[in-house]
C-alpha cells in the first residue's frame, strides 16, 4: 500500500508594516497623540496582550483602529511591561518575615529592547504612504524617533499576532 504525504505550506504570513517608535510617554498618551497627528481613532481593546515569559505573567496595552474606507487596520502596542515580583524573606524568627520585591521588565519583542512602542499597519492595499506616516510621527514633539522595522530583523514574530 502506498503512503501518501500531504504538505501544508506555511503561507499564513500577514502583510503588514511595522514601525518602531521611541517615546517616553504612557501608552494612552501615545495613542492620543497618534489620533491627533495622524487622524486615527485608536481605542484601547478590552483585553490586553497577555503572555507568560519565564514564568511571569505580563500584559501589554494594545490600541486598535480599523479604517474601513482604506481597508487598513492600525495597532499600537507597548513593547515594555514592568512587573513587580514579590519575594518573601525569612530571618528565622517567628515574626521576622519581610516581603520585598524587585521590578522586572519584559519585552514584547526582546530583540528591540530600546523601542517603546510598535505601530503595526495591516492593509489589503498594494501600498500605503509609509514615508508620510513616518514624517508625521517624527513631527510629534514627544516622539524621539520612529522608523520602519524590516521583517527579517524580527525573531519573535509570533508575538505580533493580535487577533
Amino acid at each position: 500500500m502506498a503512503a501518501h504525504k500531504l504538505w501544508l505550506e506555511d503561507d499564513l504570513e500577514e502583510e503588514y508594516n511595522l514601525i518602531a517608535v521611541h517615546c517616553s510617554e504612557e501608552a494612552y498618551k501615545m495613542a492620543f497623540m497618534l489620533n491627533r497627528h495622524l487622524g486615527l481613532q485608536l481605542k484601547r481593546r478590552r483585553v490586553d496582550l497577555d503572555f507568560s515569559i519565564n514564568g511571569l505573567e505580563v500584559t501589554f496595552p494594545i490600541f486598535k483602529f480599523e479604517d474601513e474606507f482604506q481597508y487598513t487596520t492600525y495597532y499600537l502596542v507597548s513593547n515594555k511591561c514592568k512587573s513587580k515580583v514579590a519575594q518573601l524573606n525569612s530571618a528565622g524568627g517567628l515574626f521576622d518575615e519581610l516581603e520585598s520585591g524587585k521590578t522586572v521588565t519584559a519585552y514584547l519583542l526582546p530583540e528591540f529592547k530600546k523601542v517603546d512602542f510598535f505601530l503595526k499597519i495591516e492593509t489589503d492595499l498594494e501600498s500605503i504612504p509609509l514615508r508620510k506616516t513616518l514624517a508625521q510621527l517624527n513631527e510629534i514633539k514627544e516622539v524621539i524617533s520612529s522608523y520602519e522595522v524590516e521583517k527579517e530583523q524580527i525573531k519573535s514574530i509570533k508575538n505580533l499576532i493580535f487577533h
